[in-house]
């Protein structure tokens, strides 16, 4: 069965796609024209619908399901889909929302179990005290579950960031072995709160969007907020020595603040150095992973490395 993933250029794709982003344009002849961005459980392909009609407009959003017969083209190196034909999927079709929806490899519950695994390896009554209060929120088990960890640059699918999260946290444990002299406590609480301030700045696990609050704070600060109010809910100051270097590994996540990446500031502890360094590692190789299998030659921009990067 041809998916997304193994299609090659001049194929023929059918089957039913579900619509990740979706905007009406205008192109240079001043006709309106839908461009899409589709998905099955293998990855996402761009697409556009040329000469729509009103009840289209209407109809076609993000979320909505089409079946499709189409064709493979290339475009400046990465495959599209031309649409032969298009219908808006029915009822009776029976298409379940979530079987085109791309996952982690690993089965959510399993990167869960990992999680409550590692949680319960903290041993340090202030770490401790923190995670119970924020992985005891309902809201932020849900979310921390199904959100991506991005919207394109890595991990950027169905529980993303719970997988990457975990991810983290083994190669943590691992290179613990060969750096014993750091803090394993402020490491792992780091690993699994880095990205806690996604749960509140992106909005939707299928088809996300930043929300209000994350557009104009970022999840950084956010995390930091969450974690302040965790603190405070425990009974903990907010000025607490340890609270103190977690917020900081957070913050400073990025590398050195004159590479202009997000860091609020650049890494001051060896925690600190250490945690850039293995978050940076699993987003890019993650990053490369999921571009395979989306040009002809392997080759692809990828703007996370800001050069071509062979995936295949």
């Amino acid at each position: 069965m041809k998916t997304i993933a193994n299609v090659q250029e001049g194929e023929r794709l059918v089957g039913f796609f579900l619509v990740k982003e979706c905007e009406i344009r205008v192109a240079v002849n001043g006709d309106e024209y839908m461009d899409l961005l589709l998905g099955d459980a293998t990855g996402t392909i761009p697409s556009k619908i040329w000469d729509i009609t009103e009840q289209q407009k209407a109809a076609v959003h993000a979320k909505t399901i089409l079946k499709i017969d189409g064709q493979v083209r290339l475009f400046r190196g990465r495959k599209q889909l031309q649409i032969n034909r298009v219908r808006i999927a029915s009822d009776e079709d029976k298409v379940e929302l979530q079987s085109l929806v791309q996952k982690s490899a690993t089965p959510r519950e399993e990167l869960w179990q990992d999680l409550r695994m590692v949680i319960d390896d903290v041993q340090n009554d202030a770490y401790g005290a923190i995670l119970r209060k924020l992985f005891g929120k309902k809201e932020v088990r849900d979310k921390l579950t199904t959100i991506p960890a991005s919207k394109v640059m890595h991990h950027a699918y169905y529980a993303g960031l719970l997988e990457h999260t975990v991810s983290l946290c083994h190669a943590t444990l691992q290179l613990l072995a060969v750096y014993p002299h750091l803090n394993k406590d402020l490491l792992l609480t780091t690993c699994l709160l880095h990205d806690i301030g996604k749960t509140r700045s992106i909005d939707d696990p299928i088809t996300p969007e930043y929300t209000e609050e994350g557009e104009l704070m970022g999840h950084l600060v956010m995390s930091v907020e969450m974690i302040n109010e965790a603190a405070f809910e425990a009974g903990i100051s907010s000025q607490n020595e340890e609270i103190t270097a977690l917020k900081h590994c957070i913050l400073s996540q990025y590398g050195d603040t004159e590479k202009g990446l997000g860091s609020a500031v650049s890494g001051k502890l060896p925690e600190a150095v250490f945690f850039n360094a293995v978050e940076e590692l699993d987003a890019k190789l993650n990053a490369i992973q999921m571009g395979k299998g989306e040009t002809e030659g392997g080759w692809q921009y990828h703007p996370l490395f800001k050069r071509k990067m062979k995936t295949n």
